[in-house]
């Protein structure tokens, strides 16, 4: 008779744990859910016209303003899938943009899409930390946009005659070395 109680007392106390687990998961689902919001603004006409061979930029864009709705599983996979297209940002960058500053962006950008990736995939998902990456995320992906835009406004600001030939003589890069010339030779 007692074993038969203390089983019963098991099964209800699994039970009502299962379900403190499951409106726990509920809660963060719902956190997640919420702040999961990315804005990301368009850029400038010109910029636009200067990424629109970038494949790689327009299909992170799709993937990162597709926003998963059922369940934690689908967040999970989304995050999977942004650092995928993220890393593949490196690739291919057009020539005007494929300098450090943009770069050293483009490696912020996936620093925090892999942050991302890490939290929601632990077995306790810090619901807080995920939606402050998510804003985060948005911050960088808009500096990285404007840099780009910054690149390309530089580029418009008209040469003068010679000022490329002065440019190239003060980089330093190109200079003759100095050799030290040995006294007993002369």
């Amino acid at each position: 008779m007692l074993v038969l109680a203390s089983c019963q007392n098991d099964n209800t106390t699994l039970i009502i744990e299962q379900q403190k687990e499951a409106k726990k998961k509920e809660v963060i689902f719902n956190n997640i859910n919420r702040g999961w919001v990315f804005n990301i603004a368009p850029v400038e006409p010109i910029t636009q016209s200067r990424i629109n061979s970038w494949m790689e930029w327009r299909n992170f864009l799709t993937e990162i303003n597709q926003k998963p709705k059922s369940t934690i599983g689908a967040f999970q996979k989304k995050s999977k899938a942004l650092s995928v297209k993220v890393m593949d940002l490196n690739n291919n960058i057009p020539l005007e943009f494929n300098k450090p500053q943009v770069k050293a962006r483009i490696a912020v950008v996936t620093t925090k899409i892999k942050s991302l990736d890490l939290f929601i995939h632990l077995n306790q998902i810090p619901d807080a930390k995920v939606v402050k990456l998510v804003g985060e995320i948005n911050m960088e992906v808009e500096y990285l946009q404007l840099q780009m835009e910054e690149i390309v406004k530089r580029s418009l600001i008209p040469r003068e005659d010679g000022e490329p030939d002065i440019l190239s003589m003060k980089d330093s890069t190109r200079a003759v070395p100095s050799t030290n010339i040995d006294p007993d030779l002369e």
